[in-house]
């Protein structure tokens, strides 16, 4: 990088946090109430949600950890991605209606209404953990790791600045500020992912245009593009079968991946607030519509570069992605070496939208910790106006970036895959947690105890299986999609067992009515079946 490329990174620093600021600002004599800045004060358009969605969602554990494992595992990683589309439209015709009806500021704080405070507290809990002391520090150190690898500046000072750069224009504004300046950084992180793409497959033709270098990285390198992986055992191939247990074939499509998404997507505080600020229910569902039909697309900018790696390793000009402290490969170098193709100026602008993808994502889970820690464990009994909420929403925000800052080079610094991690880690607790918010919409007779006792022994299982399988050469449920699954319906069968024959007083009423969807919604539906059928027809 050269002096014009900071200068564009410099800019893009200084016009976010200008933006978030004029967007945030409040009338004159007005103070911000925690409506305002937790959920943006119920304010948001579709398109805002759609984007601010991908935005929250896309960031360096994905950008280059998912390019990493692209790289590994091939287009089967972009199943991610492409299931993604359908659990949000799932949700949007389901769950959203039962959140925007109940008025809720967090999840949590449905389970309340619900449950009891036992419960609620349990899920705050859980989701605190998970953000502080598994995605955040991700986020970070990744991204710390990408600006190293491109400037040589610390790991630590790199976190540093990039945890002050998302409180700089975050802190202030809350979630309104957050959602509007993610519209720039998708428009910014699209853009880019493109143009690296374009480079790549154009390199591998020597000029020949992107459809004929996308043709022949198919025909030389076939076998990564097979988007259901078959099963190696371990004895025969040791590479194939952990690519395996990452993605274990068609388990990915009919498995435990769907339990993943659905808590990610639907119970996932940092992801359902964009959609509990919407302006209305159908400004929420469109949202939702509208980061699935973005999906589909999303792997051209979070998976092709990883391929494309693949096929430019070792020619001239292309960086090396040996670590030279091990003398390996280091996957996670795949999508930094391809930004090596941009020329200057168009280096810079990548690299600010690798940053607009960070900060965006750091920025969402900052204001989602500020909003469980201030809504769900602190408020208590205070009037949900009381301006000083919105102090503590600040403190607790910043308090959690703090700890993740420490946490990620303890836990992280011999990871070979962020991606893989996030996702391990998260199915621990995420059966645990889309099982509890099933039970409180769907289960009429399920109550605290019941639940309670149900989350208890589906982590138990979960955690009995990740033990067993770390001690054993090649188990049946290595898989953690597999885990994920016999710890949900370990959670139910315990839930059952303990849950009376009575419908719950508390039990949520909601009608047919209440789940029409409008004629947008639906139309970008039908596109993303469409679209998912002609993907899997193309790559099985």
């Amino acid at each position: 990088m050269n002096s014009l490329d900071y200068l564009i990174v410099g800019l893009y620093a200084v016009s976010l946090i200008a933006i978030a600021t004029y967007v945030s600002i409040s009338k004159k004599g007005e103070k911000k109430t925690a409506e305002d800045y937790f959920l943006a004060g119920r304010s948001l358009p579709w398109w805002a949600i759609g984007a601010s969605l991908i935005a929250a969602n896309i960031s360096s554990d994905q950008l280059i950890g998912m390019n990493g494992d692209a790289y590994a595992f091939g287009i089967a990683i972009a199943t991610y991605e492409w299931t993604a589309a359908v659990a949000l439209i799932v949700i949007g015709k389901f769950l959203l209606p039962v959140y925007l009806k109940q008025q809720v500021f967090t999840m949590p704080q449905l389970l309340l209404q619900r449950f009891d405070k036992r419960v609620s507290t349990m899920l705050a809990i859980l989701m605190l953990i998970m953000y502080v002391m598994v995605i955040l520090p991700v986020v970070l150190w990744m991204g710390a790791k990408a600006i190293n690898n491109l400037t040589g500046l610390d790991l630590i000072l790199s976190m540093i600045l990039l945890g002050a750069l998302s409180l700089a224009y975050s802190l202030y504004g809350g979630l309104k500020s957050v959602a509007m300046t993610d519209i720039i950084q998708v428009a910014l992180l699209v853009f880019s992912g493109l143009y690296v793409s374009y480079l790549g497959l154009n390199a591998i033709s020597d000029g020949n245009g992107v459809i004929e270098g996308f043709m022949m990285l198919q025909s030389e390198f076939p076998e990564k593009f097979d988007a259901i992986l078959s099963y190696t055992p371990k004895a025969e191939d040791p590479e194939a079968y952990a690519n395996y247990v990452k993605l274990p074939g068609i388990w990915v499509l009919i498995g435990g991946l769907w339990i993943g998404h659905f808590y990610y997507w639907g119970t996932n505080q940092y992801i359902t607030q964009r959609a509990l600020g919407a302006k209305s229910l159908n400004e929420a569902q469109n949202g939702l519509m509208f980061a699935g039909v973005l999906k589909i697309f999303m792997p051209i900018v979070v998976v092709l570069p990883g391929l494309i790696a693949v096929a430019l390793e070792g020619s001239p000009n292309f960086p090396s992605l040996i670590n030279p402290e091990n003398n390996e490969v280091d996957r996670t170098n795949a999508y930094p070496s391809m930004l090596s193709l941009l020329p200057n100026g168009m280096l810079g602008l990548a690299f600010a939208a690798l940053i607009a993808a960070i900060v965006s994502s750091l920025a969402s889970l900052s204001n989602s910790v500020s909003t469980i820690f201030t809504m769900d464990i602190y408020r208590k009994d205070q009037d949900i106006n009381n301006p000083s909420l919105v102090n503590i929403g600040r403190a607790a925000g910043l308090a959690g970036l703090v700890v993740s800052i420490i946490v990620a080079p303890i836990f992280l610094g011999s990871l070979p895959s962020a991606f893989q991690y996030v996702q391990e880690y998260m199915g621990l607790f995420s059966p645990v947690i889309l099982f509890v918010f099933l039970s409180a919409i769907f289960v009429r007779t399920s109550n605290s105890r019941s639940v309670l006792i149900g989350s208890i022994a589906g982590l138990i299982s979960g955690v009995a299986m990740k033990l067993y399988v770390l001690n054993v050469e090649e188990a049946l449920i290595e898989p953690f999609f597999h885990q994920m699954l016999v710890s949900f319906g370990v959670a139910f069968i315990f839930s059952y067992l303990f849950s009376g024959s009575k419908t719950n007083q508390k039990v949520f009423q909601f009608s047919n009515e209440d789940f029409r969807t409008s004629k947008l919604f639906n139309a970008g539906s039908i596109f993303i079946i469409v679209m998912l059928v002609f993907i899997y027809t193309t790559y099985f």
